[in-house]
């Protein structure tokens, strides 16, 4: 009869655990998600400054990319000489483009709407506790949104539809994949990111991720977690540079920060661990090798260097010899590079390093840099922008770009980066 209480209590604890294991985490609602804000001893004036940098900052790289994305360096060359400032655009408004015909110059794409949308689901959130499958709902609802507007259009005029498919368009891509997230339907989300712009592997979560660094700033494995977390359209290695691109924003926030400190999260930043990834290891630090690379190779050029048949672009005639030999090395370097990069985000990610990198974090050098070499340059000089506007804050930047970007998002596109920026910072100190 001995055996009889020791069997008992074997089962009681048995049955006890059965009753208290916990269900299985769901996608919306997984438990790895950030649960607090991480204060820190930044104050509300600099806060302010640096937001509103990071807006700012973001919008002029958007504006100034905005005329020649896509294009070649040559076309560049032939229709705007040396891109160095803000320019009017005459471009074909697109969904994911510019949504006005012929915008003037500081006129913005879906590189800005994407800030502007994020600040404002921080904005109806609980920046204590952001969850992905509130920020996927908050994606549907907008986009359900877009679709009532298009069905209560009333017009014979064919512009008001033209406009409210334009926007509905906008986010449908995105609204295909947050739905199946937002319900919890793991094979619908999974087939849906799968054919998410063709199955392509895109960089979406670029585009709005800085905005994360602002919700934890000085804290930059926190912003990574929180971005990575909420980077439910990328896939593969770009969730990766979402949320490096977040750290990096979040490591501008510190008055103290140099060029250097705000880099280092390329090395010091893996709360996942891709440093652990067997044979490839991690992409994004060899993307940060790649620049760095660049940027040793080309500073360290000298005019005994430089092939004596070298030809100026007459419409950079602005630039001494050696400036445009270093310019034309760089250039070079990245396409060589770049082949080797097998899809977009890598390419996105390399170019917005190397940049910054190679101008000693100057924001207007970077910019020229960037939108100069072409490819999708309003959105890689869009994420730099953001990244340097937090490091150097709004009043540091480009005072007549600034105004005019300011004036045009205000007026043209319903968009007060101001606005947004203020009631981001009462929402954070509140």
């Amino acid at each position: 009869m001995k055996w009889i209480l020791p069997t008992f209590l074997f089962l009681l604890l048995l049955i006890m655990q059965c009753k208290e294991k916990p269900e299985k985490p769901s996608l919306a609602t997984d438990d790895t998600l950030i649960k607090s804000i991480s204060r820190t001893d930044i104050s509300k004036e600099v806060y302010y400054n640096k937001v509103l940098g990071l807006l700012i900052g973001s919008a002029i790289g958007d504006a100034m990319g905005a005329p020649t994305e896509m294009w070649s360096r040559r076309d560049i060359q032939l229709d705007y000489g040396f891109v160095d400032g803000l320019d009017t655009m005459v471009r074909t408004p697109s969904a994911e483009g510019t949504w006005k015909n012929n915008l003037p110059a500081g006129g913005t794409t879906d590189d800005t709407r994407w800030k502007k949308l994020v600040v404002e689901y921080l904005l109806e959130s609980d920046m204590s506790d952001l969850k992905p499958g509130i920020f996927a709902q908050f994606i549907v609802d907008i986009y359900k949104k877009q679709i009532d507007n298009l069905k209560n259009t009333n017009s014979f005029d064919p512009a008001p539809f033209e406009e409210n498919i334009m926007k509905m368009a906008w986010l449908q891509e995105f609204a295909l994949v947050a739905r199946p997230f937002a319900n919890d339907d793991l094979n619908g989300y999974s087939n849906a990111l799968s054919k998410f712009y063709g199955g392509e592997m895109a960089c979406p979560g670029m585009l709005y991720s800085p905005v994360f660094g602002a919700v934890f700033p000085k804290n930059p494995e926190m912003a990574y977690s929180s971005a990575y977390d909420l980077g439910i359209f990328d896939i593969g290695y770009a969730r990766d540079m979402t949320a490096l691109v977040s750290a990096m924003a979040s490591a501008a926030f510190d008055e103290n920060a140099t060029p250097q400190s705000v880099l280092n999260v390329n090395r010091n930043i893996d709360p996942e661990g891709y440093f652990k990834s067997r044979l490839v290891g991690r992409s994004a630090y060899r993307f940060y090798r790649y620049a760095k690379n660049i940027a040793f190779e080309t500073s360290a050029m000298t005019m005994d260097d430089i092939d004596e048949n070298i030809t100026i672009p007459n419409t950079w005639q602005h630039m001494d010899t050696l400036e445009y030999a270093k310019l034309k090395m760089a250039f070079d370097m990245l396409d060589s590079a770049n082949e080797d990069v097998a899809f977009h985000p890598g390419e996105i990610y390399l170019i917005t390093i190397t940049a910054m990198m190679l101008n000693d974090f100057d924001f207007e050098k970077s910019m020229a840099f960037i939108v100069n070499y072409g490819r999708d340059n309003d959105t890689v000089a869009a994420i730099a922008g953001a990244i340097l506007g937090a490091y150097w804050g709004a009043d540091k930047l480009p005072e007549k770009m600034t105004a005019q970007v300011l004036s045009v998002n205000k007026e043209e596109l319903n968009i007060d980066l101001e606005a947004l920026a203020k009631q981001l910072t009462e929402k954070y100190f509140n």
